[in-house]
């Protein structure tokens, strides 16, 4: 039986993921370097000591990765205190499956920004636990940042379900045994064969119910 629901965050509860790409491509236009087709879907489900390395020895931004880290998160925590990009039947969803599961996030997001969004959209209370891919060995899509998710739940892998929205993302959570569910991302959608490793796929995190959460298994 599924105990657990595990969310990600950027693209699942906020429509992040449009931020994310302008905050990095300003913070490489003023180094004065390209920003490459590539390196946008290169940096969705990176960590941030990932990411923090890519921006700084493959696209030539300047200032140790830490510095640059500390630079984007500013960015992103000032815009989501100005204007937080909660996705249609977010905290409905959340408040929903919290009174039948055991919830967490499981997000390539530093744990600064988790814990702001989750606060500034009112739902901190309902998860037990968060856990940044900054914190583990791997990002996504490597399973590394949901099977640490599990194990803070004390809950085995196959108990619980993902919901996720991006290729890594899925490929992740797959790979973790755990129940996929997929909200592919409009901007940046997942590619089929990653999304082909859902268990159901939906439109949009409202619809991600309990009822629907309780026939996977």
């Amino acid at each position: 039986m599924t105990e657990s629901v595990v969310f990600d965050m950027d693209g699942v509860l906020i429509d992040s993921e449009e931020r994310w790409d302008a905050v990095r491509r300003e913070l490489v236009a003023a180094a004065g370097r390209p920003f490459p087709d590539e390196a946008t879907r290169a940096m969705q489900g990176m960590s941030a000591p990932e990411w923090e390395r890519y921006l700084h020895e493959e696209l030539g931004v300047p200032g140790t990765p830490e510095q640059i880290g500390r630079e984007v998160v500013d960015a992103m925590a000032d815009g989501y205190r100005d204007d937080l990009p909660l996705l249609p039947g977010a905290v409905d969803a959340v408040t929903a499956l919290a009174a039948s599961y055991r919830l967490a996030v499981a997000s390539s997001s530093n744990r600064r920004l988790i814990e702001l969004v989750l606060e500034l959209a009112g739902i901190a209370d309902h998860f037990d636990v968060v856990v940044s891919s900054e914190e583990v060995d791997r990002g996504k899509p490597d399973p590394d940042v949901y099977l640490e998710a599990a194990r803070q739940l004390g809950v085995a892998a196959d108990a619980c379900v993902a919901v996720e929205d991006s290729s890594s993302g899925l490929r992740a959570a797959h790979a973790a045994g755990m129940a996929v569910v997929a909200v592919p991302n409009r901007a940046f959608p997942p590619d089929p064969d990653a999304l082909a490793l859902a268990d159901v796929v939906v439109e949009q995190v409202g619809e991600v119910t309990p009822a629907l959460v309780a026939d996977l298994r």
